[in-house]
């Protein structure tokens, strides 16, 4: 039941992109009917926007559905919901515009659109949820829901990566769900704390500080830090983690550039988001700290670091080399939060931010390519620049971002990471963790700048494949998100002032 209509607009965002991506899918007028169709779908998404907007302004709490007396779905609004709901409705609405050119040159159009507005919808729940419940059921919803973008095609390439995303996903979940068990059992109350509430006690047991006796639930650290490592490879699989990383280069390749754009640069956001929680507002930070499972964890992120750089430089087709670059850089920020020092999780939680603005930008580049030119490898894009100059020149920007040359955006997350790993004191991985992300630097630039230097100096041999810039629809968004990706390594002061608060209040 809810409980205060005053916080009613936290359930306004969730269900308006729901309500209206159903309706695209069940009503045959729409669907026929282009315009209408286009015309819903950009509405509902500006609406959306401005229903985030109001939703974080208001902010409060609101109490969906009291399952049993100890469960609860239950929204709410802190530092981390502005950051990710406010992303995600900010790229969402980019790439949806993008979408209106791109997806006139695919079948069954009104489906990715339907299913594109009830992702949003679930994803917005996702950064709202309150509780470790309330995000879970979020979180399963997201896979079930992101599934159909995947299958869009139909291909038997497409279904084969559909399943393998099911797959990877639903068992990375039922893993996490073992963690998430054992955490209830210790706290009790599943809601979000800042700077988390178990502690160890000095006979290693774990306890909940919230409890009105502290010996009530005594659960032994072998046990909880088990689980622990359970939740960061299970929700590691939506981020791209290693070991459960392999959907990630087999569902991007099959999905429409619209799809593995918001895939790539939100949807494994939400891997991290559900890390996030568990590990800083529900575990603590203290109660992993220097434990074997922050070294495992950080193994485990600096490994798919290096591997994913390394697969993305020996990839010769440009979506596939983008999803490997993915799991490469996701990786920097769970790296970040591994540490659990407050600068290298600054520099986590304004990764979060420029990977997704270069993401989008870079896979919103690749899908111009393939309509364009109809070609798929790099090696096949000579010349790409004579023709499409403006174009060339933002994925160069976006190329060096992502690289993390000043004064963009990347710079400014990947010195925190670095100066964040020397200061964090955690023995090897001190120097270790520059050291690879630095040869992951050189490696991104080795797979990305090859396109910008064959499309701006081809050589005599080539052929155009182009004869101009791509149309306003497709060009307005990557310039907005090429800009984005400059301008904020520029001045990144408001956001690196935002992501200082929240280090400070959950980094305990």
């Amino acid at each position: 039941m809810y409980e205060g209509n005053e916080n009613i607009c936290l359930l306004l965002p969730v269900a308006v992109p729901i309500a209206a991506g159903a309706l695209i899918l069940l009503a045959k007028g729409i669907r026929k009917n282009r315009k209408t169709l286009l015309a819903l779908v950009l509405g509902t998404l500006f609406l959306e926007a401005a229903l985030v907007a109001q939703a974080l302004y208001v902010g409060g709490t609101l109490n969906l559905w009291q399952m049993t007396d100890s469960i609860c779905l239950a929204f709410g609004v802190d530092g981390v919901s502005w950051l990710f709901a406010g992303l995600t409705a900010g790229m969402w609405l980019l790439v949806g515009i993008y979408s209106v050119s791109y997806m006139k040159h695919e079948q069954r159009e009104y489906s990715f659109f339907g299913f594109y507005l009830i992702v949003l919808g679930v994803l917005i729940g996702l950064d709202f949820s309150k509780n470790l419940i309330t995000m879970y059921v979020f979180y399963e919803l997201m896979t079930l829901t992101s599934l159909p973008l995947v299958l869009h095609e139909q291909t038997k390439e497409a279904v084969t990566a559909g399943l393998k995303y099911l797959f990877y996903s639903v068992a990375g979940a039922f893993l996490a769900l073992f963690g998430i068990f054992v955490l209830i059992r210790i706290c009790g109350n599943q809601t979000f704390t800042p700077g988390g509430v178990i502690r160890c006690l000095e006979d290693g047991t774990m306890v909940c500080i919230l409890r009105s006796s502290i010996g009530t639930e005594r659960i032994g650290q072998g046990l909880f830090l088990g689980a622990m490592l359970c939740i960061l490879i299970g929700f590691g699989a939506k981020a791209g983690m290693f070991p459960l990383h392999g959907w990630l280069p087999t569902a991007h390749p099959a999905a429409p550039a619209p799809a593995s754009a918001v895939l790539s640069g939100v949807i494994t956001k939400s891997g991290v988001l559900a890390i996030l929680r568990v590990v800083y507002f529900v575990a603590g930070p203290q109660a992993l700290r220097g434990t074997w499972v922050q070294q495992v964890w950080i193994l485990l992120t600096l490994a798919t670091v290096f591997m994913g750089s390394m697969l993305a430089y020996k990839e010769p087709v440009l979506k596939k080399r983008l999803a490997y670059s993915t799991v490469s850089q996701v990786s920097y920020v769970l790296f970040g939060l591994s540490v659990l020092k407050e600068q290298a999780f600054m520099g986590a939680m304004s990764h979060i931010v420029f990977h997704s603005l270069i993401k989008n930008a870079l896979f919103l580049c690749a899908g111009t390519v393939i309509v364009m030119t109809g070609k798929t490898r790099v090696e096949d894009l000579k010349g790409l620049g004579v023709k499409m100059p403006l174009f060339l020149s933002c994925y160069t920007v976006v190329s060096l971002a992502l690289i993390g040359i000043p004064p963009t955006s990347g710079f400014v997350s990947k010195w925190y990471l670095a100066t964040g790993a020397l200061a964090s004191g955690t023995g090897t991985f001190t120097w270790l963790g520059p050291a690879v992300l630095l040869v992951s630097a050189l490696l991104t630039a080795g797979y990305l700048l090859p396109l910008t230097i064959q499309g701006f100096f081809p050589g005599e041999d080539y052929k155009e494949h182009a004869k101009s810039e791509p149309s306003a629809w497709m060009m307005g968004p990557i310039l907005l998100l090429t800009a984005g990706a400059l301008l904020l390594g520029c001045f990144p002061g408001r956001l690196l002032a935002m992501v200082e608060k929240i280090a400070a209040s959950t980094l305990l």
